[in-house]
């Protein structure tokens, strides 16, 4: 518990119904929390000292790579709807003698994404790596038939939280030595048949980031995608429901695994890619 009454998610000793508390509140605000953008803190591991925040980390993809970022030294936020699922991140982490900074919303508020920049900031400074998970599906079928909202739902979470999201860490990203944004796509970003909010939604996201990666050409900053194939996620399973899951790679897989750290490594050189797993 900190001086100011709210538990403090660092504590191992903190119940588990109050690890996940608003970011505003989550990350300590005082000047002392902060880190120097140009002397990163030292760690062990390919991303020791690496700032890193994750959307989409309560299950699947994207509580794959905070684990493995994790095990590569990076100190994480994680960002997730479901509070339960976080709090099972938490606890793997925490037996692995790791810790992160949990956040519980929807990115569709966002009011939210622009209150998780300003923590950042004022914690640490900047941001090392930026990768957007998050996505939802909506439903399949004819455009003529889908309804508003569920086309609304699907662009507000796959496109522009993410466009909020790079609006809000540009200048964090910008502030590291090596700012690296890694977004997850599709391969029905062409277009596919009956796909259509979420098709849409994937071909915007890769126009928006390549747009990104070209303006940030000059600096430090690099900007890829990564479309990771058929994987055994719960989105994949709604779209395809009599799918054999096991068929599936999981989304731990390493070729996968290993993509993501090769894109958040101050090394990569690469920008405006999209990186296709099999």
């Amino acid at each position: 518990m900190r001086g100011d009454g709210i538990p403090d998610p660092a504590d191992p000793a903190a119940p588990a119904r109050d690890r996940c508390v608003p970011l505003i509140k989550a990350l300590p605000m005082t000047s002392t929390t902060q880190t120097s953008a140009t002397q990163p803190p030292v760690a062990s591991g390919l991303l020791g000292g690496r700032i890193a925040l994750v959307t989409g980390a309560s299950r699947g993809i994207g509580r794959a790579v905070a684990l493995a970022f994790a095990r590569e030294g990076a100190e994480l936020i994680v960002v997730g709807r479901t509070q339960g699922a976080l709090e099972e991140l938490d606890d793997a982490l925490r037996a692995e003698g790791r810790q992160e900074s949990l956040v519980v919303g929807d990115l569709a508020d966002g009011t939210l994404v622009d209150r998780i920049g300003a923590a950042i900031f004022a914690r640490w400074g900047r941001l090392d790596v930026l990768v957007g998970n998050a996505a939802t599906l909506g439903v399949l079928g004819p455009l003529g038939h889908t309804e508003p909202a569920v086309f609304e739902r699907v662009i507000t979470v796959n496109l522009i939280a993410n466009w909020r999201l790079v609006r809000s860490c540009d200048p964090l990203l910008r502030a590291s030595d090596a700012g690296r944004a890694i977004f997850v796509t599709s391969d029905v970003a062409p277009g596919r048949a009956y796909w259509g909010a979420y098709a849409a939604s994937k071909a915007g996201l890769e126009a928006m980031i390549r747009t990104y990666a070209g303006e940030m050409a000059k600096t430090d900053v690099r900007a890829n995608l990564i479309d990771p194939g058929p994987t055994r996620t719960q989105l994949r399973a709604t779209a395809f429901p009599g799918e054999d899951p096991e068929a599936l790679k999981p989304a731990d897989d390493p070729r996968l695994i290993e993509a993501f750290i090769a894109l958040a490594l101050p090394a990569c050189r690469r920008n405006g890619e999209i990186v296709q797993i099999d």
